[in-house]
């Protein structure tokens, strides 16, 4: 049975849901660890003084903020802790809002609640009532000493909660300097192409159909090594830069391979998403208009484990 990594209660009004927190992502990193080459002694690290090869014990260790390179104002552990949020076992909601009015850009990470012991009825009714009503709770609780920004969803019989990032975590675009100053307005031929190769590459979002090629070719080299099968390293040099094609040109290609690829069908002469303004269909959650959610998965994995974090 999965553990829980928290324990308290969703409150909101004169209602008290109580609930236990899951990890709702199995994190697959490979835990890879660092050796000296000649003769495999692992290789650790140690708290030392800056500038000496003193070995600082743990107790002698303190926070402190960097005003200007070498200047720190230090914050001892009990200013530390009088400054930590209260502990507190409640998820306080504060308002209910539709999905469709949060940016992804602010969730963070995604957690399962379940019900407490004898909570059960309670659970599912706000499940049921907030799957109803298409809104999500947008909360506040602490974790691990740090207060977070919370967003909990319902599909009706479970409830999730992802943390948020708070408004001033979030930068905006305008401070890069991202968007140029004069809008450039494209062709409209070259918009209804472009609209057209997003219509013919659109589908359903199959989460399971994306996967960590970086981390199964790594599993895959690990496991061969281990077998004590010979690795040749490739001698393939990365792609050049090339020039910018021509932007009609690279468009109608693209639909074109894109048609190839589907078993030959034809470039379409107008978009429809410009012209019908209907869009591909997406999976959201019941009576929510979400835009995209990067809702977690399971991947199968190659003969060699992974460790989870």
């Amino acid at each position: 049975m999965a553990r829980a990594i928290w324990s308290g209660s969703i409150s909101f009004g004169l209602l008290n849901v109580p609930v236990r927190m899951y990890s709702a992502v199995a994190r697959r990193n490979i835990a890879l660890r660092e050796i000296r080459e000649s003769d495999s002694s692992r290789i650790k690290h140690r708290r030392v003084a800056e500038g000496t090869d003193e070995e600082v014990p743990y107790d002698e260790i303190i926070k402190a903020y960097e005003l200007t390179p070498g200047q720190y104002v230090p914050l001892t552990k009990d200013e530390m802790k009088a400054l930590a949020p209260e502990k507190t076992r409640a998820i306080e909601v504060e308002d209910f809002v539709d999905l469709d009015q949060i940016d992804p850009i602010y969730f963070d990470s995604p957690y399962y609640l379940g019900p407490a012991d004898g909570a059960e009825k309670a659970y599912a009714l706000l499940a049921k009532a907030m799957a109803a009503s298409g809104k999500v709770a947008i909360c506040h609780f602490v974790l691990r000493s740090k207060e977070n920004l919370a967003a909990i969803r319902s599909d009706g019989k479970v409830l999730t909660l992802t943390t948020m990032r708070f408004a001033d975590e979030v930068v905006p675009a305008s401070e890069l300097e991202i968007v140029p100053d004069k809008e450039t307005k494209p062709a409209k031929r070259e918009q209804e192409m472009a609209e057209q190769l997003i219509e013919s590459l659109s589908t359903d979002f199959e989460p399971s159909h994306y996967k960590d090629e970086y981390r199964e070719q790594l599993l895959a080299l690990i496991e061969r090594k281990a077998e004590g099968k010979e690795i040749v390293a490739s001698d393939a040099e990365a792609p050049k830069a090339t020039k910018t094609p021509d932007l009609m040109a690279a468009l109608e290609a693209s639909i074109a391979a894109v048609g190839s690829r589907k078993g030959g069908a034809k470039p379409k002469a107008k978009a429809k998403s410009s012209a019908s303004g209907k869009k591909a269909p997406t999976k959201a959650p019941p009576k929510a208009k979400a835009k995209k959610s990067s809702a977690p998965h399971k991947k199968a994995a190659p003969r060699a484990k992974a460790k989870s974090k």
